[in-house]
This record gives structure tokens, C-alpha cells and sequence, in this order.
């Protein structure tokens, strides 16, 4: 049997040094920790950007729908609330947050949502600021704020190629029929082929499991809305952003 391709060989793992400084894009301030936190056990240092951490002026009345479920009541300064439990969860992780001040689409109006191409400049600055080896986007799934921190995420990549570029999967959201397969589809036809990694992570779920509980508000609301809590025992899973193997392009149109 002839020997295996070395590139080949290579496939599916991360690249020596590729994980030195990774740098996590969170939609929302838990999204990482659900869907990373088990990463971010492993590689103390890192850094969690959420984008949509801002308050909004002032705060819908009535109350949204979600803030409802958190358990939250008039008058609560929700964001400075749920950015107390991140820091909290982010510290048990080892990880630093950072967080940016755009507001997310359950505190406004349809035509004054914030999208990718209202965040990528400052995502951009952030990013180049921090450095970092790896940068892991969400899939971008189902949620406004996710597909939009997803697309935002993409411009950044398409500006500046230094790090190498990685999608994990939403928590809650990829269980959604066919959401991640289409997603998967999308990024295919547009030339960057998500491939799964072999990245180490945590094996033991205490750390995750014990940053999770800082997040008292939003697991209320993820368990209300999504069940959550029997869906955490699903794998990480992360997908390397890459253009195809030279001489594969055509397999876009096949």
C-alpha cells in the first residue's frame, strides 16, 4: 500500500501553535460557554469577544419576553446582571471577556437591528488588537443575533487572514431540523469548506458544568425554551474555515 498523502495526514488537526491564542466570537454573553466550554477548559487564556453585550436606553416596557423567563423584573438592569455572570462563568474558565456595545434585536425594533455590516469594522479592530492564532465564529443559527455575529465574523476573515478561522456549533440551535446541515451548505457554496477538527478539549464536564451555573438567568430561559439542560451532554464540535484542496473547487458545483 502506497504511503498516505502527507497532507492527508494532517487533516482534521490543529496546526503546531495554531491554538496559542484562541479568541472566541459570542453572540450573546453565555453562547460561548455553551458551546466552547469544554475548549475553553483546556486553553486557560483566552479571550471571549460577545458582541451584542450592550444595554439598551432605555429597556422595553413591557418586559421581553426572554427577560421574562430569566426571571428578571421591571426596573432590573438585565446586561449589567447577565454581564456579572459572565465574568463570573469566564473566570472558572481561565478565560477574559470582552465585551462589545451593540445592543441585541429582542430590545428593538425590526428596522433598527443591528447587523453584520454595523459591527464588522469594530469587531475587526478588536481582533487585530488581541492578536490571536485562532478565531472560533458561531455557525449563526436560527437567532438574529447569531447569524448576524456569524456574517460579521466572515467580513473580519475576509480583512484579515493572519489567524486561523474556526465555526462551533450554537448550543440549542443546532438541534434545530437541518439548521447546521444548511448552514454547513451555505459556507460550502461560498468557498469556505467547513471541515470538523480534532481540537483537545476538557473531557471532564465539572468546569464546563460549574461556569454554566453562573448563568443563572439565562439557563431559566434556555430551559423553558429549548430544554437545555438534557442537550448539554452533546460533543463540541469544531469546524475548521478553509478554502478546498487545490484541484477539489469544482466539487462547489457538483
Amino acid at each position: 500500500m502506497a504511503d498516505p498523502v502527507p497532507e492527508m495526514r494532517e487533516w482534521g488537526l490543529p496546526a503546531p501553535g495554531e491554538l496559542d491564542s484562541v479568541v472566541i466570537l459570542s453572540p450573546h454573553l453565555d453562547d460561548a460557554v455553551l458551546g466552547c466550554g469544554r475548549l475553553l477548559s483546556a486553553y486557560p487564556g483566552a479571550t471571549v469577544v460577545t458582541l451584542y453585550a450592550g444595554a439598551p436606553d432605555p429597556y422595553p416596557d413591557p418586559m421581553t419576553h426572554w427577560d421574562t423567563l430569566a426571571g428578571f423584573g421591571p426596573g432590573d438592569d438585565v446586561l449589567a446582571r447577565r454581564r456579572e455572570e459572565d465574568a463570573a462563568a469566564l473566570a472558572i474558565l481561565g478565560a477574559t471577556p470582552r465585551w462589545l456595545d451593540f445592543v441585541e434585536h429582542q430590545y428593538l425594533p425590526r428596522t433598527e437591528w443591528v447587523g453584520p455590516d454595523d459591527t464588522v469594522d469594530r469587531l475587526e479592530e478588536v481582533l487585530r488588537e488581541l492578536e490571536p492564532t485562532a478565531v472560533l465564529l458561531p455557525f449563526g443559527l436560527a437567532n438574529p443575533d447569531h447569524a448576524a455575529a456569524h456574517e460579521a465574523g466572515l467580513l473580519v476573515r475576509d480583512r484579515y487572514d493572519a489567524p486561523a478561522w474556526f465555526c462551533y456549533e450554537d448550543t440549542g440551535y443546532k438541534h434545530i431540523p437541518g439548521m447546521l446541515a444548511w448552514r454547513v451548505s451555505q459556507l460550502f457554496r461560498r468557498g469556505v469548506w467547513p471541515t470538523p477538527v480534532a481540537v483537545p478539549v476538557d473531557t471532564d464536564d465539572h468546569r464546563k458544568r460549574k461556569a454554566l451555573d453562573c448563568y443563572r438567568s439565562q439557563l431559566l430561559a434556555l430551559e423553558a425554551d429549548w430544554q437545555v439542560g438534557p442537550k448539554l451532554v452533546a460533543p463540541e464540535q469544531v469546524w475548521r474555515l478553509a478554502p478546498p484542496p487545490p484541484g477539489w473547487e469544482g466539487l462547489t458545483d457538483a
